[in-house]
């Protein structure tokens, strides 16, 4: 959008009506202070126009920076200040417009003040983002190099950034709602499907490539159908803010791939826009959660408000720096001119500062009120129930999100760890959160490579992990329960490699975790032994399998139904390539045709059966007289487990979940009793002997799924006698019906 004529830059030889830029400056209005970013609307003289307010305690002055379709800037001091807020009415500035800030303050870093109006900065607020972030030396704010060698970060940099700086963007998005209808699925019925928006569909047939790897490929009927097909719940998106390269990356001729480096907690990614940066990417972006919507699928965003791409103190300056250092980031306490780093990225975004408070909680109520999305799952959310130092349950952010009537009814899940002492808190977040359960993640490895000694843990697991969550009245529900997700390995990776290969990645493969739990099978990496390749293949389905019958919240990652491989490279978030994205064509071929088929399948068991989707903890006695015990754990030999038996060497376990005191709504409006299952678990590689436990349990068992068969559909419907001793092939998992009960 052109600037209104009173707010172009004069020019040398003024024409008459031209008006010097003092008085231009004087058309800046008082505005209002609330609510923060640019909002266009009509003005206090009625005329239409953008109000732009932004947070800069401490600073002496803020300029706001106009440029025309040319990058003509024109630079208007924001004169009113309220509440440390500058702020101004622009009359004739409207949607598109692009804009920055520049802010005069003291220089100096040994005490946290790192004021620089030589670097134009980014609206915090800003709904859209527009150009590209370039690492010239400009761009930080401090002289590097000084000396030779070496980051004096003390040293004032006065070059102007503005050339190599992207712009705020001026968005007034009219997208209508009126039609969108938020699934709301409960906790416990959810499946969570984790994917990155690019790499889902850059390669998928059925939508256009000139929309692949963009919101609207992820909303084309093509990719909702599949995710429709495939019968999960919600997608969990990696993230989706604006985000920016790292230094290393750009020197390596590499990109961040996955996002996690923020900066913009507003504006959708301007990278995954098919309708341009100019503020397209925010109705894009709703459009696509619309389409979910309306295929029963709920929107749930990766986010990391831990820190952002500004880096440590020798970082560029792009925002938040040039704002007010001290006022967003946690500095060290006896050295302001350092950041307090619990993330492992340079600096942490202060969460207990109210700006940085109020920033983080407006973001995720404009994400969830304005673009439609049903929950986050926050990157490092230790980081956030950090006080001082330690990690406090009764941190600011927790108890602000508690009781905010927007806030507390979405989904939240939380990655409960952080990288430094005492941020390891899976099982203490707060009722409401749900978390990422990695010791669900690690017990499943271990148990199907064969490196657990007993079943204790497993069984924990399976029911839910009551030893971690049933406390203060939380659900089996607050325990997300994955095997693989975007960090580490694909599922097929899994069982395919011993060890990581990053060499891609430019570090020397010295970057990604060593513990992977995963185990090749006797070839490192791809292979043309057909046995190799069979128990991978039976590996994957049990895998998959136990995942999706376990109680709690199941989260997939992309690709691994259909065995999806990063070629053994566990840290893919520089991997914007082949590597990184989902290979499609593999359902050209049958076995991993079949490996979906199986995962649609057990998701569709999943659905239709409550008694796999747990609401509560078990309690391992009967809902009601007369009843089965609602869990009941036996031995290979048919017997119940006693205490001394989960202390015993031992890789098999059985696990019978009783249904007959769970009703659901049939299709004519009624209820029925849910089916009662025994699942069986078998990680020793020899077969073993197990006994099927007899009345009052079952008469009779029917096979629903055996991970034996390459082709479910081979298996189906075969029925057992109960009391019989049926053959468990080594490395298997059985799930079996009951089909006839004597309750007596």
């Amino acid at each position: 959008m052109a600037l209104p004529t009173e707010l172009r830059p004069p020019r040398e030889e003024p024409e008459p009506g031209d008006e010097p830029q003092d008085r231009a400056a004087a058309r800046v209005l008082p505005g209002s202070w609330q609510p923060l970013g640019a909002r266009f609307h009509g003005g206090p003289d009625g005329r239409p126009g953008t109000n732009f307010a932004v947070w800069a305690g401490g600073a002496e002055g803020v300029e706001l920076c106009l440029f025309d379709e040319e990058g003509e800037e024109t630079r208007l001091p924001l004169r009113e200040q309220t509440f440390q807020v500058w702020h101004g009415h622009v009359p004739g500035v409207g949607p598109g417009t692009r804009y920055g800030f520049r802010v005069h303050g003291r220089w100096d870093p040994w005490t946290g003040a790192r004021w620089n109006p030589a670097k134009l900065l980014l609206d915090p607020y800003a709904r859209a983002v527009d150009g590209p972030f370039r690492l010239h030396d400009a761009v930080y704010g401090h002289v590097r190099a000084w000396p030779e060698g070496d980051v004096a970060d003390t040293v004032r940099d006065n070059r102007d950034s503005a050339r190599y700086t992207p712009r705020s963007v001026v968005v007034h998005d009219t997208e209508d709602w009126s039609d969108d209808r938020r699934p709301k699925t409960p906790w416990a019925d959810t499946v969570l499907y984790e994917l990155h928006v690019r790499g889902f569909t850059r390669t998928m047939p059925g939508v256009p490539p000139e929309l692949r790897g963009t919101y609207a490929g992820l909303g084309h009927p093509a990719a909702v159908e599949y995710l429709t097909r495939l019968g999960v719940t919600a997608v969990e998106l990696l993230p989706v803010h604006q985000f920016a390269d790292e230094e290393h990356l750009v020197r390596r001729g590499l990109r961040n791939y996955w996002g996690y480096n923020s900066i913009g907690y507003f504006a959708p990614h301007g990278g995954y826009s098919a309708s341009g940066t100019r503020g397209g990417q925010v109705g894009e972006f709703k459009r696509m959660v619309q389409a979910l919507h309306r295929a029963g699928i709920e929107v749930v965003l990766d986010v990391v408000y831990n820190h952002t791409a500004e880096g440590g103190e020798g970082g560029p300056t792009w925002s938040f720096r040039g704002l007010d250092n001290a006022g967003y980031y946690r500095l060290q306490p006896h050295n302001r001119r350092a950041y307090a780093d619990f993330t492992g990225c340079g600096n942490t975004l202060d969460a207990t500062a109210p700006q940085a408070l109020r920033l983080i909680t407006d973001s995720l109520r404009y994400w969830v009120t304005e673009m439609g999305v049903d929950g986050f799952r926050f990157d490092l959310a230790s980081v956030l129930a950090r006080g001082a130092f330690d990690v406090d349950m009764r941190a600011p952010f927790l108890s602000a999100v508690f009781q905010d009537p927007v806030l507390s009814r979405v989904k939240l899940i939380a990655e409960p760890w952080d990288v430094a002492l005492g941020g390891y808190q899976v099982g203490n977040f707060p009722p409401l959160w749900t978390e990422w359960n990695d010791r669900y993640r690690d017990t499943v490895r271990d148990f199907w490579r064969g490196a657990r000694p007993d079943v204790r843990e497993l069984g924990y697991r399976l029911a839910g992990s009551s030893d971690l969550y049933q406390r203060a009245g939380r659900r089996p529900f607050a325990s997300v329960n994955y095997v693989t997700s975007h960090d580490g390995f694909t599922l097929r990776d899994l069982v395919s490699y011993n060890g990581k290969h990053n060499e891609a990645n430019g570090e020397d493969n010295r970057d990604g975790t060593d513990d992977n739990r995963s185990w090749n099978h006797g070839a490192e990496g791809p292979t043309d032994s057909p046995s190799v390749n069979a128990l991978r293949r039976r590996q994957l389905r049990n895998l998959m399998s136990t995942l999706l019958l376990s109680t709690g919240v199941p989260m997939l990652l992309a690709g691994d139904e259909f065995g999806r491989s990063q070629g053994g490279n566990n840290n893919a978030y520089c991997q914007d390539n082949e590597t990184g994205w989902l290979d499609w064509s593999l359902l050209e071929h049958d076995e991993w045709r079949q490996l979906l088929a199986l995962t649609t399948r057990l998701i569709r068991l999943r659905r239709e059966h409550p008694v796999l989707r747990q609401r509560a903890f078990f309690s391992g006695r009967p809902a009601h007289p007369g009843g089965l015990p609602d869990l009941t754990w036996f031995r290979p030999d048919g017997a119940e487990m006693t205490e001394a038996d989960w202390y015993e060497p031992g890789a098999t376990l059985g696990m019978l979940l009783a249904g007959d005191d769970l009703t659901e709504r049939d299709a004519r409006g009624g209820t029925s009793p849910d089916d009662s299952f025994l699942l069986i678990l078998h990680g020793h590689h020899r077969g073993i002997r197990f006994t099927l436990p007899g009345p009052p349990w079952a008469r009779c068992y029917e096979t629903v799924v055996d991970t034996c068969a390459e082709q479910q559909a081979a298996a189906d419907g075969r029925h057992v006698p109960a009391g019989e001793s049926l053959t468990v092939p080594g490395r298997s998992l059985l799930l079996l019906r009951v089909c006839d009960r004597d309750g007596g």
